[in-house]
């Protein structure tokens, strides 16, 4: 998962002088007046629960440690409890409301898995861990055992649900989804 940490300050003092801000957040354009709908300050987590209504994102340690916060950012699984929402200015966004068939209204394969293996217990979690999951498949379709706890190392889950959510991604692993 990257951090704001992860990149170089360049980015946020180029727009930070930016007035307006646009994200693609589950294929819907939001455009963002800085001052008036965020301020500089204003987490990209903080932005898609309070401003724009996407409360799937949870916010649990808000210091990057937990995993909870995780959205997929062009793609890739982010901590946006650590990214500024003006880092963010022309990036699609995708959380877990995002993750259905916009058509059909279908749960995700992930989704699906998830039930199906009972991979959460009280859920907190699950929004994070389902992106991270779903980034991981995008970009190898069939990981191993190890390469799915690698890249869930980075997920909190009180509930100690974590052998169960690697069945379930497992049991999606070299499936066409």
């Amino acid at each position: 998962m990257k951090t704001n940490r992860d990149e170089g300050g360049a980015s946020q003092g180029a727009a930070t002088a930016e007035k307006n801000i646009s994200l693609t957040v589950n294929g819907k354009r939001h455009q963002l007046m800085v001052g008036k709908d965020i301020n500089p300050d204003h987490t990209l987590a903080y932005t898609l629960r309070e401003t724009l209504g996407y409360t799937g994102t949870k916010i649990a340690c808000d210091h990057g440690s937990c995993g909870a916060c995780t959205v997929l950012m062009d793609g890739e699984a982010v901590l946006s409890c650590t990214m500024l929402t003006m880092e963010c200015n022309g990036k699609n966004i995708t959380t877990i409301e995002g993750l259905e068939n916009r058509e059909t209204g279908k749960l995700h394969p992930l989704q699906q898995a998830f039930i199906d293996y009972t991979a959460f217990q009280c859920g907190f979690c699950t929004p994070g861990i389902l992106l991270s999951a779903k980034a991981l498949l995008d970009k190898n379709p069939s990981p191993t055992e190890e390469e799915i706890k690698q890249e869930l190392a980075g997920h909190y889950c009180r509930c100690g649900s974590h052998y169960l959510v690697i069945k379930a991604i497992l049991s999606l692993a070299g499936k066409g989804r």
